[in-house]
């Protein structure tokens, strides 16, 4: 129902305006505005954003990322923990034993680490951060990932790396 309009539909409306055979307590204007419910063709979309052009990378910009890299971590994830042998399954895949780093630090890797995470609840800080709510997840929103970690030794320490910065030690 269109105020006051439940009784006819304006199919006609001729040259700017229309006309109707019976009386309304209402006046018409003829710069009429079309209702929700009128077939008319939409507005164009209204572009807010200014589009960012493609540019030359500069000399000293890093190399652009390895495409679909989570879809790379996750099929390495799944055929490294079935592999009947890890050593030849990481030579396969180019993970580099003994590297050294962007800064000149010679690494050694030590082991592969992978594991399964399991999102069951959620918490929400209350107003001024003193405490906090939390809700247990509905089946539906329980998420699982697995992860993956590359664990180094520079010398002195243990130095967890991730597949993308295996990758970048494959390539110094």
């Amino acid at each position: 129902m269109h105020r006051g309009h439940d009784h006819h539909h304006h199919e006609s409306h001729g040259a700017g305006g229309h006309s109707h055979a019976e009386a309304h307590s209402h006046a018409h204007s003829n710069a009429h505005s079309h209702g929700h419910n009128h077939g008319h063709s939409p507005r164009p979309a209204a572009q807010w954003q200014t589009p960012h052009l493609p540019h030359a990378p500069e000399a000293g910009d890093a190399a652009p990322a390895e495409p679909d890299l989570d879809l790379v971590e996750k099929a390495f994830v799944e055929s490294f923990a079935t592999a009947s042998d890890p050593t030849s399954f990481l030579r396969l895949a180019r993970v580099p034993f003994d590297a050294v780093t962007a800064e000149g630090t010679r690494v050694s890797l030590l082991r592969v680490e992978t594991g399964e995470t399991t999102d069951i609840g959620a918490v929400m800080p209350h107003l001024g951060g003193g405490s906090f709510r939390y809700d247990p997840l509905p089946a539906a929103m329980v998420s699982r990932r697995r992860t993956l970690r590359f664990v180094y030794f520079d010398g002195s320490a243990p130095v967890p790396m991730t597949l993308a910065q295996v990758r970048a030690l494959a390539q110094t």
